[in-house]
């Protein structure tokens, strides 16, 4: 099947994600030239602080948030559902076409290459996650998947809590990369650091004009006295732009013969492995990637976006583990997105907001194969995927097992029930 002229493109996104696409942009623009004088945004302490020297992070977890809202029954395909194939006859994958495929499940073809990751057992699917209560918007699950407290009024992400569970933070224990907004995850109390590209870590006005090197000396000076919240956050600053520096000496340049897919995951992903080979503390990095809103053009495996972003998604996190070489033994990857899609297929070959879907895990300490309970499609224009793992269960084993942290700090007030796709330290 070819696909129709006006769905050859990207395909069309909801209006709140198109607006909340764009609220982003605005606010990573006004954050380039923050007074905190570097490339990055740093979250604000509110009592003085010192740092020792970042010490190397023994595990590091980097979750990979898929904006949109992308459909896990296209990554990970419920072939042993019949209801899947009756509800897309256009879009859905013939089982004949799937990779690893079970009695029940398969991955969709377009992720060939992490399949060296599944076979040697370091990649995991866990289906029917999201949410315990259905939330189809955009905004709001966000915000509720990455606060992961429901119920409270404090503003604290599941990620800063993480990270918080030690003192003094240093400011590099968290680092997101591909922007200059942190996750709603990572906002709170303690510090951490976003950045676009590695090479723009620096303080502002220390570039090539400064050729004696005057400006970080008087920054220091100008903000050694300053007491408060914003003199603690501009030490903070520098400091993390100081112990960030051994980032910036590895070569940027992918090892192992590693070879990223041109766009702004592979650059992430590739950053990530820069900054994880530079062994400055960081032992948790966010990394944000979509459009995957696939109203409309989702496609088949001829034509469409669903084909051409799994394609992506797969090649980059190939290309991540090999350019980690022997550092790969300490690095997680954890996937997830605000929620996911309807089971029946729309007729502008796409698929409207749902709730259940699929997590993916690769990597360290990772036991492969398929996971989750599931619930039988019913294929109806309202038919939701029904979430029977909350996806704050397969996160805690992440934190428990590879990180050593409690869950009952980082998720408050909730009983993780076992998943079984992580191993211990």
């Amino acid at each position: 099947m070819t696909a129709p002229h006006a769905r050859s493109g990207h395909p069309a996104s909801c209006a709140e994600f198109t607006a909340l696409s764009r609220r982003g942009f605005l606010r990573t623009a006004a954050l380039g030239g923050a007074a905190l004088t570097t490339s990055a945004a740093f979250g604000t302490a509110v009592v003085e602080t010192s740092y020792a020297a970042p010490r190397p992070a023994s595990s590091v977890m980097v979750v990979l948030s898929m904006r949109g809202a992308v459909d896990g029954m296209s990554l990970v395909v419920p072939h042993g559902d019949p209801t899947y194939y009756t509800a897309r006859p256009r879009i859905a994958i013939p089982a004949s076409q799937l990779l690893v495929r079970d009695g029940f499940f398969g991955l969709h073809p377009a992720m060939a290459p992490l399949l060296p990751l599944w076979n040697s057992g370091r990649m995991a699917a866990v289906h029917a996650t999201g949410l315990a209560v259905p939330n189809r918007s955009h905004f709001s699950a966000m915000e509720a998947v990455e606060d992961a407290d429901p119920g409270s009024s404090a503003r604290v992400g599941w990620l800063n809590r993480l990270i918080g569970r030690e003192t003094p933070v240093h400011p590099l224990r968290a680092v997101q990369v591909g922007a200059t907004v942190p996750p709603a995850s990572l906002v709170g109390p303690v510090p951490s650091m976003a950045l676009s590209s590695i090479d723009a870590v620096r303080l502002a006005g220390h570039d090539k004009w400064d050729t004696q090197h005057r400006r970080p000396g008087s920054m220091r000076t100008m903000w050694s006295g300053v007491a408060g919240p914003l003199g603690t956050a501009a030490r903070t600053a520098f400091t993390a732009v100081d112990d960030f520096r051994p980032v910036q000496a590895t070569s940027a340049a992918p090892g192992n013969g590693a070879s990223y897919p041109k766009g702004d995951l592979g650059a992430a992903l590739a950053a990530a492995a820069r900054t994880i080979r530079g062994d400055v503390g960081a032992e948790v990095i966010t990394i944000d990637h979509g459009d995957w809103d696939h109203h409309s053009g989702l496609g088949t495996l001829a034509w469409g976006s669903m084909q051409a972003m799994t394609k992506e998604l797969a090649a980059a996190l190939a290309a991540f583990f090999t350019d980690l070489g022997p550092a790969a033994a300490k690095v997680t990857v954890v996937t997830i997105s605000e929620f996911g899609r309807r089971t029946r297929e729309n007729a502008s070959f796409g698929l409207d907001h749902g709730h259940g879907n699929a997590m993916l895990l690769l990597g360290a300490g990772v036991k492969g194969g398929y996971y989750g309970t599931w619930t039988p499609l019913r294929g109806t224009s309202d038919d939701d995927l029904a979430v029977t793992t909350d996806y704050r269960s397969v996160l805690a084993e992440v934190v428990t097992r590879r990180l050593g942290a409690s869950a009952a700090r980082v998720f408050p007030g909730f009983s993780p029930e076992p998943v079984g796709a992580v191993t211990s330290l």
